[in-house]
């Protein structure tokens, strides 16, 4: 079995690989100062709650906060007894990235282009909803090219909130208009779908930066809330990252 991670800066995404098909995932606050223990206590927990029995024989990593990283491979090698495939400078993708210098792109924003190539093919734009709003697009043969980064929605809820004390709280839910009637729903409106119109207007501005017909593709794990409300994604793939993840792992096994 393989155990994929990905550590994004809000949750933690964990994906359990029988072969090709993802067998189980879950999804984790992620928690900056968590030891070796506590994340290899939480992994085999997540295992043990899906009811596995067999061993996990590779473990592959996606992280970007960097206090985790030693903590995780710590974890591989003292729980499974692996060395695991840490997503980073160095690590075989298959891909050309295009970005200067190629170290700084993000382990993740790789990963999901890996993923969604395989998937769906290329060109493709890719809109992945979580802390930041990042859009990244690859050409036909999966190459990086780029992307933007933008506050994600949780961060501007938290900014309007934190700011505008006569402001309550709501639930991430798209109200049937865009024209509230209430405080609620005209925060929610304003959150909700104008998360959906940054996402048509950058979309559209990277469309025309790339020749050809192109794909979309949102994944994240705000990805459910967001893109049923924003015009021209063709698919919604929340766990991308973690096929992006297997398909690493195995181009980087080493022979043997």
């Amino acid at each position: 079995m393989l155990l994929a991670v990905d550590v994004g800066n809000s949750n933690l995404t964990v994906g359990l690989f029988q072969g090709e098909e993802l067998r189980a995932h879950g999804r984790f606050t992620t928690r900056g100062n968590a030891t070796p223990d506590e994340l290899g206590a939480q992994l085999l927990g997540f295992i043990a709650q899906r009811g596995s029995s067999e061993p996990v024989g590779a473990v592959a990593i996606s992280c970007v906060v960097p206090s985790l990283n030693q903590a995780l491979v710590e974890a591989a090698r003292q729980y499974f007894g692996v060395e695991p495939l840490t997503v980073g400078p160095g690590t075989r993708t298959g891909i050309e990235i295009h970005y200067d210098p190629a170290r700084d792109v993000g382990a993740d924003r790789i990963v999901t282009a890996v993923g969604v190539h395989h998937r769906y093919g290329g060109p493709a734009i890719m809109v992945s909803f979580g802390t930041a709003t990042v859009f990244d697009a690859i050409d036909g043969a999966g190459n990086y090219l780029g992307g933007a980064i933008a506050p994600g929605l949780q961060l501007s809820v938290d900014a309007l909130f934190a700011r505008a004390a006569r402001l309550p709280r709501v639930d991430l839910v798209a109200p049937s208009r865009v024209l509230g009637r209430t405080t609620v729903s005209s925060v929610q409106a304003g959150i909700m779908y104008g998360a959906a119109a940054q996402a048509e207007g950058m979309i559209a501005r990277i469309r025309d930066e790339l020749p050809g017909p192109v794909k979309v593709v949102a994944t994240g794990g705000l990805s459910p809330l967001v893109a049923p409300l924003v015009r021209g994604i063709d698919h919604l793939d929340p766990l991308v990252l973690l096929e992006g993840l297997r398909l690493l792992e195995g181009l980087n096994r080493a022979p043997g």
